[in-house]
């Protein structure tokens, strides 16, 4: 694509990016064939060519209006259009660096602008965030449906394995997971407790950046950045082996930490490490197969009734981190028969906090996605990201859990 930036980007980083972007994108329109929002709203400029024209005019030098932004706050940044692009056009970023310049030029007002204030200044902070989540969690009972479905029930982390080996790797907590799933991370201390490895969540750490970047603040997103790398750093050049991620959307934010402080002389060294050294837990996992397997030899057959599973992989895991059928061959080889999913790599509208700003596409993409979940006999749903899970169970009676929950159950049976 023939591209002419305006003088306010061409020379910068960010504009330098852009026009690499632009220029790998040949008009082909595969990618709308697996769009969500264009699925649903059949509109050119809710699919990705029609954002990236967008996007490419308002470079140029055209002046972007609430309509522009609006066709760019639709989208999920779900990237299934990335997985199916046969030119590698890496369209995340370019939205990133888009709505970034529209968002300087059109200033959000009203509500819309107070609750992107709000859910920056809530989500992020842990603590704060997980007062809040456990009054609603008190007084869950009596919330109206709106606000019930988004607070799970009051669960714990469960037991701490005593720990003691000479494997380490580290954890990342997360800023809403451990509030609302607490025993996400406690199950996979469990789990790797038995193939030998400490789990260790470092204190100073929080929030992995993505709410905020996702939210047009970068520059805090960087600061949260800065804060894991320092948080962990000791710890990295102690030994710790690995930065084990259980929230596959931190994941991406976490594995992108190379390219966020690319231009910063203090971190981005230490960055591209720790972009390195970033894992999802299902490639923790993965990679001790053989010995996970000893441990599932011991273990009962799963009773009938149990074993039907539907898995829901995340975007941000299949797509973002490219990481397809990890998961499904750890839950077949813990006992699960995994159903059929129709359209599995369509999002389910969780997308952040995609859920709370465009809440009527969301609803009829989880409505969507559950029917194909559901479809196949499953009793149970597993996923690999806190947002979904939040998202799916407010949806459906089914129990729907994280995959590693399963597993240590499994274990814990043996």
């Amino acid at each position: 694509m023939e591209t002419h930036l305006a003088d306010f980007i061409r020379d910068t980083t960010a504009g330098r990016e852009a026009e690499e972007i632009l220029r790998r994108c040949v008009h082909c329109g595969f990618c709308t064939a697996t769009c969500p929002t264009y699925q649903l709203l059949g509109d050119e400029l809710d699919g990705p060519r029609g954002r990236i024209y967008l996007i490419k005019q308002v470079l140029e030098g055209a002046e972007p209006t609430e309509k522009t932004r609006l066709h760019l706050d639709r989208c999920l940044t779900c990237r299934s259009c990335e997985s199916t692009c046969p030119s590698g056009v890496h369209y995340s970023r370019l939205l990133d660096i888009g709505r970034e310049v529209v968002e300087r030029r059109v200033p959000r007002k009203g509500v819309d602008a107070a609750l992107r204030t709000t859910l920056k200044a809530l989500l992020p902070r842990a603590g704060l965030f997980g007062t809040a989540m456990k009054l609603g969690q008190m007084v869950r009972l009596a919330l109206p449906p709106v606000l019930k479905a988004k607070v799970p029930p009051l669960s714990s982390a469960g037991v701490t394995p005593r720990g003691g080996h000479a494997r380490k790797m580290i954890a990342l907590a997360g800023c809403a997971q451990p509030s609302m799933y607490p025993n996400i991370n406690g199950a996979t201390r469990r789990v790797l407790d038995r193939l030998g490895i400490d789990m260790i969540e470092p204190a100073g750490q929080g929030c992995c950046g993505a709410v905020r970047f996702h939210l047009n603040k970068a520059e805090a997103a960087r600061d949260d950045a800065r804060r894991n790398i320092d948080a962990w750093w000791p710890l990295l050049e102690s030994g710790a082996e690995a930065i084990v991620v259980t929230a596959s959307g931190c994941g991406v934010q976490v594995k992108d930490y190379a390219h966020l402080l690319q231009d910063d002389p203090d971190y981005a060294h230490k960055a591209a490490r720790v972009a390195l050294l970033a894992r999802d837990v299902s490639e923790v996992i993965a990679a001790e197969t053989v010995r996970l397997s000893l441990l599932l030899a011991d273990c009962p057959p799963l009773p009938e009734a149990e074993r039907a599973l539907a898995f829901h992989s995340p975007c941000t895991l299949q797509h973002g981190q490219q990481i397809r059928g990890s998961v499904e061959a750890l839950l077949t080889a813990a006992g699960y028969r995994l159903t059929p999913v129709a359209d599995s790599h369509l999002c389910c509208g969780s997308a952040g906090t995609y859920s709370i700003l465009q809440p009527e596409i969301s609803t009829r993409l989880r409505d969507n996605k559950i029917a194909a979940l559901t479809a196949g006999g499953a009793t149970a749903i597993a996923s690999a990201n806190v947002g979904c899970i939040g998202h799916l169970s407010a949806g459906t009676r089914h129990a729907v859990k994280h995959w590693i929950e399963l597993v240590d159950a499994r274990l814990a049976a043996g």
